[in-house]
């Protein structure tokens, strides 16, 4: 079997996984899952979507600081853009593909390097671990009998970043003739520059945490609609693992591990299997929906030129021989 072969067996399988995953889920509790969607109180689901949109608008935000302090004078809107084309895109194709084609508008429009956007999209992702694992343990001081791997999940994903860090710090100094090494140095270079400050790390400890205070908030707003009181932290707990066990790129937009990991967290919590599931799929149901507006609306705004641009990244990383 050839390279591409394998590559296309490992798109087909991810997707089938994501499925058997939820229809599981779906299956064990169908039968209350139907009487609790009749029963929801569906106001509820307003201040979700409006804490859902208003956290990506603050992802723009973020992002648009972070390609600013690499000398990329994108806007607001522009720049929330391409993380909503960006995770459309994730929600489609497995291994996180998605995030390279913000590569794409930044250069067409700012003539950005490959290695500014890559290490744009570094910073973010970097931000984003460190911001949730550190709620993580929040959450755990708070919460009793919390499974060692919980915690270990939390603690992994901190070392490293930690050691992620620690890389770029000690790096100033390094030379090298090697060609693929320089453009990795080059980038923590960059990233060194643009985002271990201390005015550009309070900035994203400061906006990265009111991104994932939003993200929670859309969940727990989904514990209301179906009359079912679940404590705070505990939502919060079951959001970060959800997030951390979506980080692995198993699935496209980790849809199914996703799900699980909140609704596994959510019954050691003594929270019924049939409240858990629904609260979990709808969550990022939410989430995912408005991402694809966004990702639409997106198109529009870069115009569609970036189509065909997308889709032979896209091809081209599926289908690439050795």
């Amino acid at each position: 079997m050839d390279y591409r072969s394998q590559k296309i067996i490992a798109f087909v399988i991810s997707i089938v996984l994501a499925a058997v995953i939820l229809g599981l889920m779906f299956v064990r509790v169908w039968d209350d899952l139907l009487l609790a969607v009749g029963d929801a109180q569906y106001r509820y689901l307003v201040p979700a979507l409006l804490f859902c949109a208003l956290s990506w608008l603050m992802r723009g935000y973020r992002y648009q600081k972070i390609l600013n302090s690499l000398m990329v004078p994108a806007g607001f809107l522009f720049s929330t853009a391409c993380v909503l084309l960006s995770q459309t895109i994730n929600l489609i194709v497995p291994a996180r593909l998605g995030d390279l084609v913000r590569v794409i508008p930044i250069h067409h429009d700012y003539q950005a390097t490959v290695s500014q956007g890559l290490s744009s999209i570094v910073i973010e992702r970097f931000f984003d671990v460190i911001t949730v694992s550190f709620l993580g343990l929040i959450a755990v001081a708070f919460i009793i009998d919390v499974p060692d791997w919980f915690l270990s999940v939390i603690v992994i994903s901190l070392l490293v970043m930690g050691i992620g860090m620690l890389f770029i710090l000690i790096s100033k100094e390094w030379k090298t003739e090697n060609k693929y090494l320089a453009f990795i140095l080059n980038m923590f270079n960059e990233i060194r520059a643009a985002a271990l400050s201390r005015n550009a790390i309070m900035m994203l400890i400061g906006t990265s945490t009111i991104i994932w205070i939003f993200e929670i908030l859309v969940c727990y707003f989904v514990t209301f609609m179906f009359q079912v009181v679940i404590p705070f932290n505990l939502v919060l707990l079951a959001v970060v693992i959800g997030n951390l066990v979506k980080a692995v790129p198993v699935t496209p937009g980790g849809i199914g591990t996703y799900e699980l990991a909140l609704a596994a967290t959510f019954e050691l919590g003594k929270v019924p299997a049939t409240t858990a599931t629904i609260v979990s799929v709808l969550d990022h149901f939410i989430k995912n929906f408005i991402t694809l507006i966004g990702g639409g609306a997106s198109i529009l705004y870069f115009g569609t030129w970036i189509i065909p641009q997308i889709m032979n990244i896209v091809v081209e990383k599926l289908s690439k021989n050795n």
